[in-house]
């Protein structure tokens, strides 16, 4: 599984409701960065390596549930401890986790406006293996 890592600050960017220091992403930024995933997907799916891909709404539209004393807390999102979040993630099948690691890389090199990415908030992707049974207990 192939994710793509977010924050609330970077949807803000997208839809335009940004704080006085930042721009919006322009027109022309996000058709850039839509015309570069359908690309990445598109040649996932010749290469036979796409399986699923989604993309997740804002932090904001998120729910945390746990529990307190057996009774469910519900908190709603964006949840300000979190700096980053799920943004939206992709299933390739390929023959090795160097083949997924390139498949990342390259879209780690969605196009986006560097100006507007805080210093301590780099653009990245993580992978992670799916695993395909319960783990085994070692003897």
């Amino acid at each position: 599984m192939i994710m793509l890592m977010g924050s609330q600050h970077d949807y803000d960017l997208l839809t335009g409701n940004t704080p006085a220091d930042r721009q919006p992403w322009t027109v022309e930024e996000i058709r850039k960065m839509h015309e570069f995933l359908a690309d990445w997907n598109n040649a996932l799916v010749e290469s036979g390596e796409f399986v699923e891909a989604r993309g997740l709404s804002a932090p904001a539209h998120a729910r945390r549930v746990s529990t307190k004393d057996g009774v469910p807390v519900v908190t709603d999102g964006p949840y300000p401890e979190t700096q980053e979040v799920l943004a939206g993630y992709t299933i390739v099948e390929c023959e090795s986790l160097d083949r997924a690691t390139e498949i990342a890389a390259r879209l780690a090199n969605t196009p986006h406006p560097e100006d507007n990415q805080p210093d301590d908030a780099p653009w990245y992707v993580d992978i992670r293996p799916i695993a395909e049974h319960r783990p085994e207990p070692e003897v």
